[in-house]
């Protein structure tokens, strides 16, 4: 009997076993992002209430150095400080930037300390990859929503950079299971079953806004949605269809027309070679911006 049909089976077996563990713990309650840091998750918390005032913020985000100084790097990036004028401090820092984008920094610093964690060093690789194609969707999102002129370009950062949350979690979950990337195409299939829901629950635990946590959930199926909906999700399908075919300007040409949510956007004319260009200029400045 050769190797691949003896492990078959147990690959099978692992992916229902593994199915089976990720229900258990979406129906348990409240569920965590593993390692993720406890000031990240703090930060998320207290940007929930509208009311808070900048002296909890800047204590909140003090309380971790490495995140206080990310966050006033951040500031004083081209993406936040286009004067050019210079802070020293966390208070006008955290003044400067509003609470999108010190959400979005509180999830990078997250996913850097994720990511140098020794006990995810057999994924690190994918852990990488993962957080590359959130900033890439990140910064296709951010020039959706300007050239949109529906809605903030923060929020949609924020959004985009946060919707493959439920990936990260199931890779970390994976990564004590390797028999599972055995087979490639089943770990896909039950990254894309299981994802999204757990993207929700996540998001929910760290208090996101709902207009957030929606149109993470909705934005994958808006493309072939007629009824009008929230604009969040247009821009986030819009963002997704973009980086699809950000190699293949002709294809994008022929998609952007036909999409649902570029429609609804006023986007379906749009000149497909600029907007790859806006996102490629976006990408690098948010890259420098995140640090990543």
């Amino acid at each position: 009997m050769d190797n691949t049909a003896k492990s078959a089976p147990a690959v099978q077996s692992a992916g229902f076993a593994f199915v089976q563990e990720l229900a258990a713990s979406l129906s348990a309650g409240p569920i965590r992002l593993p390692s993720f840091p406890d000031v990240a998750l703090r930060v998320q918390q207290v940007l929930a209430d509208d009311s808070v005032s900048t002296e909890m913020v800047v204590r909140v985000v003090g309380a971790e150095p490495m995140l206080a100084a990310r966050v006033v790097s951040l500031a004083n990036s081209a993406a936040m400080n286009p004067s050019s004028t210079q802070v020293a401090d966390l208070r006008t820092a955290v003044s400067r930037m509003g609470f999108d984008s010190l959400r979005a920094a509180a999830v990078s610093f997250a996913m850097a300390q994720l990511n140098s964690r020794h006990e995810y060093a057999n994924i690190e690789e994918q852990l990488t990859r993962n957080w590359l194609d959130s900033v890439t969707f990140a910064s296709t999102a951010c020039v959706v929503a300007r050239r949109s002129g529906r809605m903030s370009a923060d929020t949609a950062l924020f959004a985009a950079l946060v919707a493959g949350v439920g990936k990260v979690y199931i890779l970390t979950r994976a990564s004590h299971h390797p028999e599972l990337f055995a087979d490639p195409g089943a770990y896909q299939a039950i990254v894309q079953e299981w994802h999204i829901n757990i993207a929700r629950a996540l998001l929910e635990s760290w208090h996101v806004a709902d207009d957030v946590i929606e149109a993470v959930q909705a934005y994958q199926h808006r493309n072939e949605e007629t009824r009008p909906g929230p604009p969040l999700a247009d821009v986030l399908a819009c963002a997704a269809l973009i980086n699809q075919h950000r190699d293949a300007p002709e294809l994008l040409a022929a998609a952007l027309p036909a999409a649902r949510s570029a429609q609804r956007l006023g986007l379906a004319n749009a000149v497909p070679g600029a907007m790859l260009a806006d996102a490629a200029n976006e990408l690098a400045t948010l890259h420098a911006a995140l640090g990543r």
